[in-house]
């Protein structure tokens, strides 16, 4: 559960200037946040995950093809989220997006 993975004053950051941009502060903000692209793709959100990187001080990088379906149109774009893990917990995360004004369009 994811619940289990985030820190209760973790962090995220959403670029970009759709109504999903902006930070958030706190596991169930940032957990309301994810669930907001399940609900507004109707359930067609998917982040298909293609790399892991990590290093030895808590740094983690999914790469990952994010793609759903809203309002007649159609996400496909690929993305980076930047964590930061201490105690086997998420302190924070940062979504970077290779095309964010594709991403922002979707969005908004």
């Amino acid at each position: 559960l994811l619940t289990e993975l985030f820190d209760k004053n973790a962090a995220w950051h959403t670029p970009g200037r759709s109504p999903f941009a902006g930070s958030r502060e706190g596991r169930d903000a940032i957990l309301a946040h994810l669930e907001r692209y399940g609900r507004e793709t109707a359930g067609s959100f998917r982040a298909e995950l293609h790399y892991v990187l990590a290093d030895a001080e808590g740094h983690v990088v999914g790469v990952h093809r994010n793609a759903g379906e809203r309002g007649g149109r159609r996400l496909d774009v690929m993305c980076a989220i930047v964590f930061k893990v201490e105690n086997g917990r998420c302190v924070s995360g940062r979504e970077h997006v290779f095309d964010l004004h594709t991403w922002d369009e979707f969005w908004s």
